[in-house]
């Protein structure tokens, strides 16, 4: 449990809290209008009941726990269907308030010009949705997460597709896992290519291989996307693999809260 960032609150009926269960972590952002006021990060336990849950979310929010109250707006995405509940009740229980839950039948704004627009996960859809608001189009983002997606966003907007890949982390720990004689070692951008050591090795491996991983798909992709599409990074790793990326523009590590704050206004 990490707390990213804070800012005083103020009290607004604009106010909207939004919450994006991901596989391996939680993020909660506090908006006032279109300012992020704070952000804050849980694992992603599916064993956690919304009895655990509640008190400490309710410690994390008890600054601004008055102005989401008046608002009465809550907006979520989930990619874990026995989290997404979890929180929904999490939710009623602080704020007596149902979540509007991101789904692809609520877009608005946007189209999800695929052939199976119900396949494409919440979390895709509000970085798409956020991406074409914020950077215009045509635009690709890079959301660092247990996986990396790659999504592809044209004028109109219309949300076309992109690509999945395994996570930097979840490649790490399959590495460990197969390799016997392979210690696990912190997964960090190393001072330098050529590692010295095998600690330095496998964090060079790993990392720097991502970046390359990473920067070969977005060539490909760039290659299909007519103009010069502007490329955002978010999730976890953003900031970091953005300076080491030849292909990387912009890094938004809070893209994805902000894709279901615009959705959530769309919705009212």
């Amino acid at each position: 449990m990490t707390k990213k960032t804070a800012a005083r609150p103020t009290g607004r009926a604009s106010d909207v809290l939004a919450i994006d269960v991901g596989n391996s972590h939680t993020s909660l952002g506090v908006f006032a209008r279109a300012k992020l006021s704070a952000q804050f990060r849980l694992s992603s336990d599916a064993a956690r009941t919304a009895d655990e849950l509640v008190p400490v979310v309710a410690h994390l929010l008890e600054p601004y726990h008055a102005r989401i109250q008046r608002s009465r707006r809550v907006v979520m995405a989930s990619v874990v269907p026995s989290l997404t509940a979890v929180y929904e009740e999490v939710v009623r229980k602080l704020f007596a308030i149902t979540p509007v839950v991101v789904r692809a039948s609520m877009m608005r704004g946007i189209s999800l010009d695929v052939p199976d627009p119900d396949s494409v996960g919440a979390d895709r859809v509000a970085n798409a949705v956020a991406a074409a608001e914020l950077y215009g189009t045509p635009a690709i983002v890079v959301d660092l997460g247990t996986t990396t997606n790659f999504d592809v966003v044209l004028p109109g907007p219309r949300y076309v597709g992109g690509a999945i890949a395994p996570g930097l982390v979840t490649s790490a720990e399959e590495l460990f896992r197969r390799g016997a004689r392979l210690p696990k070692v912190e997964i960090r951008r190393p001072e330098r290519a050529v590692g010295r050591t095998t600690t330095e090795c496998l964090q060079s491996g790993v990392y720097f291989g991502a970046v390359g991983q990473i920067d070969g798909l977005l060539g490909r992709i760039a290659q299909e996307v007519p103009g010069d599409p502007v490329i955002i990074a978010t999730g976890g790793l953003a900031e970091t693999v953005a300076r080491d990326s030849t292909m990387i523009g912009r890094s938004d590590p809070a893209l994805t809260l902000q894709g279901l704050r615009i959705l959530e206004g769309r919705a009212r």
